[in-house]
């Protein structure tokens, strides 16, 4: 439920609001916006005397939230959030960065080389694995801490912000102590444990949709990161799974202006996986960007042949150089701009 307030209430009136919503046992939550200031009231079991509410000074009215995620849903705030993941790196306003970088960190040599290729075609951020979720336990798992502090000095050298997924509990604390984007992976969009510890350590958070999940199951799973008190996620669409052997997934565009219909969150997409054939990724990717994507993220190999994970669907060095050429058209096009490369 929100609680709608008269513009320009005073701060008394919105305090006296959140002091009424605590005593009759439920957790308010003031959100003063550019359109108008509102309180939100969680827990709502049904039994909330709006009355008492409505009574008080400077409330115009009483919303309903019909959805069953409160905190996400564009009912709860009209405004699209933009979520920084670094100075001058944002997500949800006019800029669409572009995040890119292998599936998995390798070696020092390999990470340092890819950031410098994001970085040199005009990308905004790196990614990279360095906790791998595996379908087979004789792949590649990733090189754990290591990796983490491979990418850090890959930032060092380049000043590209870094997104990279945790795995767990423990794994989410390391992630957030070195990166600047704690990635949620796919396979752990419901672990709802996982969920509960990023919204606690209020590091922002890229939040993939899962294989099988409907867009009403992405949403909830923010939610639960919102609920924390943690409302810096990113949204991502990375397709899911069809009956059609004749790509990996099927990459969902029509997610896009779904979510951005139903929510204020950013949201950003992932043709790598979405397609997994490096010819599709670009294609995707371009498509993405028109139906209004907030930002890419796409995997680069500085030498796919020798990738020791998703090889075949990592772009060449120059397919990805000239892919950020065809993004800022199409960008532009639709009034957007990619952002430039952070400095150092």
């Amino acid at each position: 439920m929100l609680v709608v307030m008269r513009h320009g209430a005073p701060a008394a009136d919105v305090e006296r609001v959140v002091a009424v919503i605590n005593e009759m046992g439920y957790v308010a939550h003031p959100m003063p916006g550019a359109q108008r200031t509102a309180v939100g009231l969680v827990g709502n079991d049904g039994r909330v005397d709006a009355g008492r509410i409505e009574a008080l000074p400077s409330v115009v009215r009483i919303i309903h939230v019909t959805q069953p995620y409160k905190q996400v849903s564009r009912e709860w705030r009209p405004e699209s959030t933009v979520v920084t993941i670094a100075p001058g790196v944002s997500f949800g306003g006019k800029d669409v960065p572009v995040i890119a970088g292998p599936c998995s960190v390798e070696s020092e040599a390999q990470i340092i080389r890819a950031a410098e290729l994001v970085r040199d075609a005009g990308g905004t951020a790196l990614r990279g694995g360095a906790f791998k979720p595996r379908s087979s336990p004789y792949a590649f798992q990733g090189l754990g801490v290591e990796g983490l502090k491979l990418l850090v000095r890959a930032r060092e050298e380049t000043g590209l912000p870094i997104v990279t997924e945790a795995m767990d509990d423990e794994g989410a604390r390391l992630v957030g102590e070195h990166a600047d984007c704690i990635q949620i992976g796919a396979r752990n969009m419901q672990n709802y444990s996982l969920l509960k510890t990023v919204g606690k350590l209020g590091r922002p958070v890229l939040l993939k949709r899962g294989m099988a999940a409907t867009i009403s199951d992405l949403l909830l799973s923010a939610e639960y990161i919102l609920a924390e008190g943690n409302s810096q996620v990113i949204l991502c669409e990375r397709g899911v799974r069809t009956f059609d052997p004749a790509v990996r997934n099927m990459f969902d565009l029509t997610s896009i202006p779904m979510v951005h219909e139903l929510s204020h969150l950013p949201i950003v997409a992932d043709p790598s996986h979405g397609t997994g054939l490096r010819d599709m990724v670009t294609p995707m990717a371009r498509a993405a960007v028109a139906a209004g994507a907030d930002g890419i993220i796409v995997e680069m190999h500085p030498e796919p042949d020798r990738a020791l994970s998703d090889g075949a669907q990592s772009l060449y060095p120059k397919q990805f150089a000239d892919l950020m050429i065809e993004l800022r058209g199409v960008a532009l096009a639709i009034g957007r701009a990619l952002p430039p490369s952070p400095e150092l």
